[in-house]
């Protein structure tokens, strides 16, 4: 019997003793180290079709060019990066049959997933193997904690972060001793509720005044009697979070028609150009962060030069490459990176050598993918910078310099 085997029995037996019996009947095979020669898999569970098919597109499309890009110059260490994704409809229960289908049959060394949901769950899957790092759309508070996450990072803020990064914007903005006061407008949903106690607790520390919160079903409900909760609050700047869209334009239309001078500014997944190019007139004056560049914002930024060019290429078609797109080529190359790392080391592709790779990322240069260098030992970018909209343009543009959260 091959020494491979006998380690893959000897896991099995010690998974037993355990009583980790939940890891042999998902279906996964029991394995010490990711498969050391011949192609890399990087697997993929994207939301292509249904109600976020509109970003799954592009996060399908950034992940696949960005191996087709890096394989043409010679893979990684020699080695060819195989994409292997299929349609979850952003359904849990497709995403982790996905998951499981994909793990069994091609052993991928990093998994990227659709939501939050699946982040948590394979997590449990994902660290009684200890064979593969995964990444994802989501950046919630607890799946940047190493301690019940550890093979699990994100190439963002958390939602916390982003948070931080606005507020740090409006202290850094502010003119005299008087901080402008803040409204926080978030869906009551997980997403929506995620960050706010973290954004509360950096304001008080900023010492600005939160002087409303606001809680609405996403989508596009009624919100007039909301808008007169905020006018009396009368604040200087109001966030908006756990949204894509609806109902920030009806927001921002209602608070202008009532006078309101409020600045309105959202977190990542409410900042695409498309998604601001539908708001029509409230676009104008619309600000929000971004961990990275946009994709027609190349000065300086050779990565980003490079991106465009394979786009334009893969797709001639494709006038604009959406923030979802950036995100995933951006996952991207950080995946190489660790797999890079682990390769030259000569160190086996496993869970435990893959995190301390992700771990020992400090002042990585992005090409400027991200504006200021990235470290990954907290499994998270911890940058960003805030954009406006600018109707004459119509582009989102630079507001400020890069920011980091400690």
């Amino acid at each position: 019997m091959s020494s491979e085997k006998n380690i893959v029995n000897l896991s099995r037996r010690r998974a037993i003793q355990a009583g980790l019996g939940a890891a042999a009947i998902s279906g996964f095979p029991l394995r010490a180290s990711i498969a050391q020669t011949g192609d890399i898999v990087i697997g993929a569970a994207m939301p292509i079709t249904g109600v976020f098919a509109f970003a799954g597109v592009g996060l399908n499309q950034g992940l696949s060019d960005y191996c087709d890009w890096r394989n043409a110059r010679g893979g990684v260490a020699g080695r060819r990066l195989r994409y292997i994704a299929e349609d979850s409809s952003y359904k849990m229960d497709q995403e982790m049959a996905i998951f499981k289908k994909l793990m069994g049959e091609h052993k991928p060394a990093v998994f990227f997933g659709g939501s939050t949901a699946w982040a948590k769950v394979a997590a449990k899957e994902v660290g009684q193997l200890g064979t593969t790092l995964t990444s994802g759309v989501s950046f919630a508070s607890e799946l940047a904690d190493a301690k019940t996450h550890p093979y699990h990072f994100m190439v963002a803020p958390t939602y916390v972060a982003m948070g931080e990064i606005l507020l740090e914007h409006i202290s850094r903005s502010a003119r005299g001793a008087t901080k402008p006061a803040v409204a926080i407008v978030y869906s009551d949903t997980e997403f929506g509720r995620d960050p706010i106690p973290g954004i509360k607790a950096k304001a008080q520390a900023l010492q600005i005044p939160v002087v409303m919160e606001v809680v609405t079903k996403p989508g596009a409900v009624d919100v007039s009697s909301e808008v007169a909760k905020l006018r009396r609050a009368k604040p200087d700047f109001v966030i908006f979070h756990g949204y894509v869209s609806a109902p920030i334009p009806e927001f921002i239309k209602q608070m202008r028609e009532a006078g309101m001078k409020a600045t309105p500014m959202g977190t990542i997944w409410s900042m695409d150009k498309t998604t601001v190019d539908t708001m029509g007139a409230a676009a104008e004056g619309w600000m929000g962060v971004m961990p990275y560049r946009y994709s027609y914002d190349t000065k300086d930024a050779p990565m980003m030069q490079a991106m465009k060019e394979h786009v334009a290429k893969a797709r001639p078609d494709m006038s604009y490459a959406s923030i979802f797109n950036v995100h995933t080529w951006l996952a991207g190359m950080a995946i190489a990176e660790v797999l890079e790392r682990c390769l030259k080391a000569g160190k086996p592709l496993n869970g435990a050598n893959m995190r301390a790779a992700l771990e020992s990322i400090d002042k990585w240069d992005t090409g400027g993918v991200t504006g200021l260098p990235v470290s990954l030992k907290n499994h998270q970018i911890t940058s960003g910078r805030i954009y406006a909209y600018d109707g004459k343009t119509k582009l989102l543009q630079p507001a400020s310099d890069w920011i980091q959260t400690s």
